[in-house]
């Protein structure tokens, strides 16, 4: 059996996932580890048998892992890798960092960074989805990143290496996003402030947020721009394509496409992964069927079905 290297931090055998999940499913993970500290990460990763499969792991807002768990070492930040810190229009944030908190203590400086106020999850997973809304994508804001490499070295990647595109971005399996660094533009912190709070009333209207969800389940369908951007403000949603493929409210044991926002899939309570995922598949090809187009997760799903 491999050794696992004794940390500082908390190390934890066989650890169900499923609550830390916004989603609430998945088994366990063969190890769960969550570092004291930046050395203590770097350390430990260094130490780590190759043969280990390592999954940064962020707070599992975008995520479902399978009912049968996750056979590697997930790696999950929390405190020491949340710090936020802004000088000029340049704000410096933890990968642990909530995406919400970035963007109030930017706008409380007077740096525009409002797009990440309605982003669920952390800094992380902003980055390697390359988040956006409202027109705006960390790929616009983002200059660098600095990383743990899996054999443990601390590595700082200008924002081109990552390719970001539409829902994605390129990182070597195994490495750990542990900060990263935007340059927003200068506003006033009142209007920022309001144009927030315009942000969450919108989405509250629209959005099943109290609700257990893992935000947008599928990428919006639509085609590029002239600028070889995904156009956010296409007309073609997959909310849409979803709903004229009569999927709004469709269920599957206890999961069900919201009948609030149907591109939201949501667990009523005692759905498994299972579940979720085949719901969503039903979706996909209820839509393909329907429309000719082919819906892409943008959820992550990981690990083994249950035996």
């Amino acid at each position: 059996m491999t050794q696992i290297p004794t940390p500082r931090g908390r190390l934890t055998a066989d650890r169900p996932l499923n609550d830390l999940t916004w989603l609430r499913v998945g088994g366990p993970a063969d190890w769960l580890f969550q570092p004291a500290d930046l050395d203590d990460l770097c350390e430990f990763l260094a130490a780590l048998s190759a043969e280990v499969t390592v999954f940064p792991m962020g707070v599992g807002s975008n995520l479902i892992v399978r009912d049968g768990g996750l056979r590697a070492l997930v790696v999950r930040l929390g405190r020491g890798f949340n710090g936020i810190t802004v000088e000029g229009t340049r704000v410096t944030a933890g990968a642990a960092a909530l995406d919400a908190h970035v963007a109030k203590r930017a706008a409380e400086a007077g740096v525009d960074l409002t797009f990440l106020r309605t982003i669920p999850g952390s800094i992380g997973g902003a980055v390697r989805m390359n988040a956006g809304c409202y027109g705006s994508y960390v790929a616009d804001h983002l200059v660098e990143v600095r990383a743990v490499t899996r054999a443990g070295e601390l590595v700082t990647l200008p924002a081109a290496d990552l390719q970001l595109a539409y829902r994605q971005s390129v990182l070597p399996d195994g490495w750990v996003l542990v900060e990263a660094v935007f340059e927003g533009t200068e506003g006033e912190p009142e209007a920022l402030a309001a144009r927030m709070e315009a942000q969450l009333k919108k989405r509250d209207e629209t959005q099943p947020t109290k609700d257990r969800t893992a935000g947008s389940t599928f990428r919006n369908p639509a085609g590029f721009s002239s600028t070889g951007r995904e156009d956010d403000t296409h007309e073609l949603k997959a909310w849409k394509v979803i709903d004229e493929a009569g999927m709004r409210g469709a269920t599957q044991g206890g999961a069900q496409m919201s009948p609030k926002h149907s591109n939201f899939l949501v667990n009523t309570g005692d759905a498994s992964a299972a579940d979720l995922e085949g719901l969503g598949e039903e979706v996909r090809k209820k839509v393909f069927q329907h429309s000719g187009i082919q819906l892409h997760w943008e959820i992550m799903r990981v690990g083994e079905p249950a035996r």
